[in-house]
């Protein structure tokens, strides 16, 4: 099962999930060992071998989203088997280094503007 943080803040204040038999009063990242359930089903931690991490140099002409409905996106180009993300983005009109994961928990980390990351241009 995967949510975003808004999602995960949901299910967290509906009472829908137990970390270790309670009720967590915020969402947080469960700890090596802790029995996390979701709506009474139980949620198997991922292992580092199940996560993705691609570095691409991004052509020109590829834009930097996962919408379907663009002709010439990322994840289309890319063609992985898990779902994936790209983290930050490049102008269809540039080329260079972009990274892409299945990890929402990472992208959030490194694009959340309160993480105060500096950001580079040129």
């Amino acid at each position: 099962m995967a949510a975003t943080g808004r999602e995960a803040d949901r299910f967290v204040e509906q009472g829908n999930v137990w970390i270790n038999g309670r009720r967590p009063a915020r969402r947080r990242s469960g700890g090596g060992g802790d029995r996390v359930k979701v709506n009474g089903q139980e949620i198997e931690p991922r292992e580092a071998e199940d996560l993705v991490l691609i570095a691409l140099n991004k052509p020109v002409g590829i834009v930097s989203t996962t919408e379907s409905s663009e002709k010439d996106n990322i994840v289309e180009f890319v063609k992985h088997g898990a779902r994936i993300f790209p983290i930050g983005r490049l102008d269809k009109d540039s080329q260079g280094l972009i990274l892409l994961t299945n990890d929402g928990d990472l992208v959030n980390k490194i694009l959340r503007a309160h993480n105060h990351h500096e950001k580079s241009i040129g």
